[in-house]
């Protein structure tokens, strides 16, 4: 198998159709049609169930396609690392936020890398903790924030600040930072709650069997944005880190106060895979999320957010001088 057969099964597979897979790859149709006959040839199964709707790939053909991305990523990473720009920190590197930093980090991140490293390109994926723990460890990203998390067999973790939820409501309710909410007062109203195995739901319902309380779910929803929409326009009250409505709350989309009684911190955490070995650029990236991270948190930007002083971990381990 080679290159071009493997970037047609990835196309045919995101698009569904050969005919889009041969305009997005600039070749003809039974160019494409050749280079996975060929695969599947080689490989003695079928990739593809041929019907009147389209390609459907078969599991054999995702199982594939799966690591086919993964060969592809680190082909691309390999070009932009050894392109000849001497002197400058070259490559691509694949940065995961946590959905609640991203309005917050996703801008700074980006103008810092093109100021000072415009060599590096930047690929930037923003999920749940978990997913992007998951990532890491699969090699799809370089390095990433992440909540909760020590150190483990295949991520390596330094500890950057910890942040309080709040509690968030229509701008109309009133809420304000000066005046925190316990959760028997967020029971009096309908509740806006991220959907059960999301990290940030655990961390509420362990605060909600603390208080021993009962809440009143509205709807659940594995959407950020949609939470503080579905907030916005009167379905009830939410839960959210500070990183994810500061914005929010500037522009009087919404009013917000700190949880108390209790009181309930995540910590956060930036972690770059073990295995592999560590490129200049992903260490350069991972440097300035981390000091991004920190300046959001000193201007009070991300609210009520505290460094992590104490960590073992010398200041910025894996920056370049």
């Amino acid at each position: 198998m080679d290159v071009k057969q493997l970037k047609a099964l990835v196309t045919v597979i995101e698009t569904g159709s050969v005919t889009r897979a041969a305009e997005l790859l600039h070749v003809v149709q039974p160019a494409v049609t050749r280079q996975v006959r060929a695969l599947e040839h080689e490989l003695g199964v079928s990739l593809f169930e041929r019907t009147r709707h389209g390609m459907r790939p078969t599991q054999a053909g995702l199982s594939l396609a799966d690591r086919a991305r993964r060969a592809l990523a680190e082909l691309d990473r390999a070009r932009a690392e050894l392109a000849p720009q001497p002197g400058t920190v070259t490559g691509m590197v694949a940065v995961g936020l946590l959905e609640s930093t991203a309005e917050l980090l996703a801008g700074p991140l980006v103008s810092a890398i093109r100021r000072d490293h415009p060599a590096i390109e930047l690929r930037v994926l923003t999920a749940y903790s978990g997913h992007l723990q998951q990532w890491l460890d699969d090699g799809d990203l370089d390095v990433s924030l992440l909540y909760n998390l020590a150190s483990t067999p295949s991520v390596n973790v330094r500890p950057l600040l910890r942040e309080k939820l709040w509690v968030v409501a229509p701008a109309s309710d009133g809420l304000s930072a000066g005046h925190p909410l316990n959760l028997a007062a967020v029971a009096e109203h309908p509740v806006v709650l991220p959907s059960p195995g999301h990290g940030l739901r655990a961390l509420i319902d362990q605060a909600v069997a603390q208080s021993q309380v009962s809440l009143d779910v509205a709807v659940q929803t594995n959407s950020m944005s949609l939470q503080k929409q579905l907030v916005r326009r009167g379905h009830g009250w939410t839960i959210l880190p500070g990183a994810g409505i500061a914005a929010d709350i500037a522009d009087g989309a919404v009013s917000a106060a700190p949880l108390a009684a209790p009181e309930v911190w995540r910590s956060i955490v930036v972690g770059m895979p073990r295995a592999g070995r560590l490129t200049r650029a992903a260490r350069v990236v991972a440097g300035q999320l981390t000091r991004q991270s920190e300046l959001a948190a000193t201007a009070g930007l991300w609210l009520s957010a505290e460094l992590l002083q104490d960590s073992p971990w010398p200041a910025r381990p894996w920056v370049y001088a």
